[in-house]
């Protein structure tokens, strides 16, 4: 993993302008272009940028529209925020299956010293439980652009989940389907399930477990949803014992994902790291990350306590 981070946002705004030569992309956004680093392609594009002022649900519904009439959509603003339109997302993107991708920053208590208003931990819960939509949720900046691309050549309705906060990189080359994930660490006594933020975590909770001789298989669950249901019952057979690891509430997440998967084809012990149901508050990423148990600390204790 490389000590370097690496603004997700800013890839996103990379891949916007990649794809913008498609005169059938245009891009929706709610007062926070600028922030989503989606600006430039309204610079490059103009006749195909629109920014309607703080009116998500009015974004939503323009991006319907331009949907309607043949064009990929990019729409999105801070996660809290498109939770004002979500009856537009059900019944007018999701119900109509049109072709918008909403990409949201901002996510999760990482989110920091904005606070509880701002910090989402249920929009994962909330997207994955309405019919036809995809959710993806990148750790890194190539795992952002690689799923943008993915949903771009994709037909349907997407949700992607993006962190405010900047991140190591994970990957530099490799394809990321839908539906798919990635071993980025191989063991064999315990499996380490993350997403997002939480995946660089996991990756030094495996680190530390094995100095200690504790086996760890990291997986990065980039796709919530298609999930990958093969990988997951390959790694509780194989190990018998799993963790997930969410910046998000342990209700409806990844780690509910993870268990309905399980529960029904191949049961073990399972232990989920992840916002116990409250809300958040003001302070940096570290310290809330710590209060709230979310940090790779808590993924190595919880992994100790179920090698028991």
């Amino acid at each position: 993993m490389d000590a370097a981070k690496e603004s997700l946002r800013e890839a996103y705004g990379a891949v916007l302008e990649e794809i913008g030569s498609d005169i059938n992309v245009a891009v929706v956004g709610a007062d926070t272009t600028e922030s989503l680093c989606t600006s430039g392609f309204g610079k490059k594009y103009p006749s195909r940028f629109f920014n309607v002022g703080i009116a998500e649900q009015n974004m939503v519904g323009i991006s319907a529209g331009l949907a309607l009439y043949g064009k990929t959509v990019f729409c999105g603003t801070y996660s809290v925020f498109m939770e004002r339109a979500i009856d537009q997302i059900r019944n007018t993107i999701a119900y109509c299956n049109l072709d918008v991708k909403m990409v949201c920053s901002h996510a999760g208590i990482s989110v920091g010293p904005d606070g509880g208003s701002h910090q989402t931990i249920e929009d994962i819960a909330i997207m994955r439980s309405i019919p036809r939509m995809s959710v993806m949720v990148p750790s890194d900046a190539y795992s952002t652009k690689m799923l943008v691309h993915q949903a771009y050549s994709t037909k349907g309705p997407f949700y992607i989940r993006l962190s405010r906060s900047s991140l190591p990189a994970q990957y530099r080359s490799g394809e990321m389907p839908i539906g798919k994930s990635n071993v980025i660490m191989e063991g064999s006594d315990i499996s380490i399930l993350a997403c997002g933020i939480m995946v660089p975590e996991a990756l030094a909770a495996a680190q530390e477990l094995q100095k200690e001789g504790i086996s760890s298989r990291v997986i990065d669950m980039y796709s919530i949803k298609p999930i990958d249901t093969a990988a997951i019952l390959q790694a509780a057979k194989d190990t018998g014992r799993i963790i997930t690891a969410e910046d998000h509430n342990i209700i409806g997440g990844l780690g509910s994902a993870v268990a309905e998967t399980i529960s029904t084809a191949h049961p073990v012990k399972l232990g989920m790291i992840g916002v116990k149901d409250r809300f958040g508050e003001s302070g940096t990423p570290q310290e809330l990350m710590a209060k709230y148990n979310i940090s790779s600390l808590d993924i190595i204790n919880m992994a100790k306590g179920m090698m028991q």
